[in-house]
């Protein structure tokens, strides 16, 4: 196992540490000249989330340090403030633009509609990642955040599906986000947006059975799911009327887009090793793609260092550890440029596929027959 530097709780604790990560609060007055402006300004939110972060990646390289695993939460201030942050800022932004462009009328359908895709990118590559961190801490004040950030994407049961299902059941047929070995991200896409919510609600339902409670009891949160996205939708409609409504909801459909692309590439062709009788191997780092770009990192809050968060669920981005390639396969870039790739299978096939099939060989060279890992077709997990 290589050893890779060590950051020290003391450095950790620097405000000019943590600085890179709050380079997502620079998208808020991005996506204001869209709305102001229109025209060319449009592309300016995909091109800053994609192309900019992939060049800066491509100069600056990897980043392999490891936070020392000691450092305290009063020395991560820094790192915690920005996703809580984050919420206001996201619900001030959307609505606050929606009211804007609906009342000045001053942009065109195909401006709106620009529009609408650059503020879903925004919820989507920062607002599900910032809610996906928030929904894995124990303090209840950062798991609402994460319901308030969620509903805005009108996709609160990612939560549910992510805790309970995803986490424990990630690289076998029981989970619909692992990634089928040659299946197209169109597929996946579809597949899921079906799989998703029912397999979230059954986990939840299971829970309450598990506690004597029937599945509607008060304390399902697909209550407040439910109320929390209501609310969205009306206060779309009130600020914005129809077209503000048509805004909200386009935003959020490429918000769930940009969630499970991501979903696609973190775990695509992976799977555990089935041990007999629906039994299976421990997750481990193996088990997701793993790369260490700089800077999409700070991005997306250490959200590529995906090996060890599966790993160690309950750890803060900022303490997350990368992995060489020994004990976690390696994406070749950062999710901005791999997620680009996905959208064009043939592309991502040729990229990833021999990779799959190395990492195969390179774990599990006794599995000869891989059809019903591939099939999803090998018992379901007790």
């Amino acid at each position: 196992m290589t050893t890779f530097p060590i950051v020290s709780p003391a450095n950790m604790a620097r405000i000019t540490r943590a600085a890179p990560f709050w380079c997502s609060v620079g998208l808020v007055p991005i996506a204001w000249i869209e709305a102001i402006y229109g025209g060319w300004t449009l592309f300016l939110m995909p091109v800053m989330t994609w192309y900019l972060f992939t060049a800066i990646d491509a100069i600056a390289g990897t980043y392999d340090a490891n936070a020392d695993l000691e450092t305290s939460e009063g020395e991560l201030f820094w790192y915690r403030l920005v996703t809580i942050i984050w919420a206001p800022l996201q619900f001030v932004t959307l609505f606050g633009i929606i009211w804007y462009v609906t009342a000045a009328g001053h942009l065109n359908v195909w401006e709106l509609i620009g529009l609408a895709f650059g503020l879903g990118v925004m919820s989507g590559t920062i607002g599900i990642v910032y809610a996906h961190e928030l929904a894995h801490q124990k303090p209840k004040f950062e798991r609402w955040l994460a319901d308030i950030l969620l509903s805005m994407s009108l996709y609160s049961h990612f939560r549910s599906e992510h805790l309970l299902v995803h986490h424990r059941y990630v690289g076998t047929p029981r989970d619909p986000v692992t990634a089928r070995y040659n299946e197209g991200f169109h597929k996946f896409f579809f597949r899921v947006l079906h799989q998703q919510p029912v397999s979230a609600f059954k986990a939840e339902a299971a829970m309450l059975a598990r506690k004597n409670q029937p599945w509607h009891h008060r304390s399902n949160p697909f209550w407040r799911y439910a109320a929390l996205q209501l609310a969205m939708i009306c206060l779309a409609i009130w600020i914005g009327g129809w077209v503000g409504l048509g805004l909200f909801v386009y935003q959020a459909f490429i918000s769930m887009w940009q969630l499970e692309i991501v979903n696609y590439v973190e775990h695509y062709g992976l799977t555990r090793k089935h041990l007999g009788a629906g039994k299976y191997e421990h997750v481990l780092p193996r088990h997701s793609w793993n790369a260490s770009q700089l800077a999409s990192n700070w991005l997306l809050i250490n959200l590529q260092r995906h090996s060890d968060h599966h790993y160690k669920p309950d750890r803060r981005f900022p303490l997350l550890q990368t992995y060489d390639e020994n004990d976690a396969p390696q994406l070749p870039y950062g999710y901005p440029i791999m997620t680009m790739a996905a959208m064009v299978p043939p592309v991502w096939i040729r990229i990833m596929n021999p990779r799959v099939r190395a990492w195969r060989k390179k774990y599990y060279p006794e599995i000869e027959d891989w059809t019903p890992y591939k099939d999803a077709t090998n018992p379901m997990p007790r």
